[in-house]
């Protein structure tokens, strides 16, 4: 058994979820990032903690910014255009809803840093930039997909992302933007053998067509999910676990015509499980969304992800959490712990000082290798921050993976 005792036992069963870029919490992580885009544009040293709530008609962005120019300025000053421009890309255009891009008020109420946490974070010519806070950051990365992620949690993002895809396309008109997913995988010890549940719950029109005499959701409206939806991702993810047997759950409570931000009032960083590893690895608890690359809650996890991935890729072990932490102002982490649940070739503290030796775990050696001082951050807040692509995704690169395998060759 593994140390986290979940995977390495006999058949089991295990579950992730994952919410779609419409749905409240995630509106309001993306519009914290958006916040957060639009500073470090015009001023990539710009200090930024904000935090969002959505209700009906409602938008308040609060938190603390500290900026040095004057665009920078500007951009705060106009950042409503910002935050209404991204309520409609998320699909939140028809009044219908209750929560769209032209009617919502939006209120601000953001003030400067404070000046204690600033002194411990700030470098000088004395001392290393230091952590933004205190706390501890995991990352993880396993063999179960192409994408060195859980298989629960990366079918669980694919859905809600192919959901966004036919509502934004038109294939499926009658799609709203706030949507679950849920994905229950059979495992035999460490190995997914079979998919077992799929949960879908979308928000939808109210077309006669799609609904019972009850006015519950109808088998023509499930068949259209599972063809145009479930079944695409999964024969592109993983077609050998698809079964005869998987069971379907598509809006299970009937009908969901009221959802969004007038369903549920939305609040940034509400959903951490859903944006990590979807209960597969461990938390430290901080949040993502809306915090600039110096609060290592953000930028220490992406690096252990990295650091994660790029073991798994060397085949140093086929799975790996690392763990950093962190104490106010200090600049190096207070530790780094790696498990690889007893499936390294070489002892995990072996491995601990190769990382060391190859990984720049300070704030500013994160930043600067990861490069995150640029607006990358609203596509991170909708359908996962890891096991994704892109240019601005460079802690999913594996660049490292054949320095890690050479150096642990002494030992293997």
């Amino acid at each position: 058994m593994g140390s986290n005792g979940k995977l390495h036992r006999g058949r089991h069963l295990f579950t992730s979820e994952s919410v779609s870029m419409g749905h409240p919490d995630k509106v309001a992580d993306q519009i914290s990032d958006t916040v957060l885009d639009a500073l470090i544009a015009k001023d990539p040293d710009a200090r930024v903690a904000c935090e969002t709530l959505v209700t009906t008609g409602l938008v308040v962005v609060a938190g603390e910014v500290t900026v040095h120019n004057r665009e920078a300025e500007l951009a705060l000053n106009n950042i409503e255009e910002r935050i209404r421009a991204t309520i409609a890309d998320i699909g939140y255009t028809d009044p219908a809803c209750q929560f769209d891009h032209k009617s919502c008020a939006v209120i601000r109420t953001i003030h400067s840093q404070s000046a204690d946490i600033s002194q411990g974070v700030t470098a000088t010519k004395k001392k290393k930039q230091g952590a933004g806070d205190q706390g501890l950051m995991f990352g993880f990365a396993c063999r179960e997909t192409k994408a060195f992620m859980p298989l629960p949690i990366h079918l669980s993002h694919r859905l809600v992302e192919r959901l966004a895809h036919v509502r934004a396309s038109g294939e499926i008109d009658w799609l709203r933007p706030d949507s679950k997913s849920q994905v229950t995988v059979e495992y035999d010890g460490p190995i997914p053998v079979r998919l077992d549940t799929i949960v879908i719950s979308t928000q939808h029109q109210e077309r006669a067509e799609l609904l019972d005499r009850h006015g519950n959701v109808n088998d023509k409206f499930r068949k259209i999910i599972i063809e145009k939806v479930i079944k695409p991702v999964c024969m592109a993810e993983c077609p050998k676990l698809w079964n005869n047997r998987v069971k379907f759950l598509i809006n299970p409570t009937g009908r969901f015509v009221i959802g969004g931000p007038h369903g549920d009032t939305g609040l940034t960083g509400r959903k951490i499980i859903v944006d990590s590893y979807g209960g597969r690895g461990a938390h430290g608890g901080g949040a993502f969304s809306g915090k600039d690359p110096s609060k290592v809650d953000r930028s220490a996890t992406y690096m252990a992800r990295y650091v994660a991935k790029n073991i798994v890729a060397a085949g140093l072990a086929d799975v790996c959490e690392v763990q950093l932490a962190y104490a106010i102002g200090v600049a190096e982490p207070v530790s780094v712990l790696v498990d690889t649940e007893n499936t390294a070739r070489i002892p995990e503290e072996r491995i601990e000082k190769i990382v060391r030796e190859h990984f720049e775990l300070t704030p500013a050696g994160i930043i600067k290798h990861l490069q995150l001082k640029r607006p990358i951050y609203r596509p991170t807040a909708a359908h996962g921050h890891f096991g994704r692509s892109g240019p601005g995704f460079t802690w999913e690169r594996t660049d490292v993976a054949p320095k890690l395998k050479k150096a642990a060759a002494r030992w293997m």
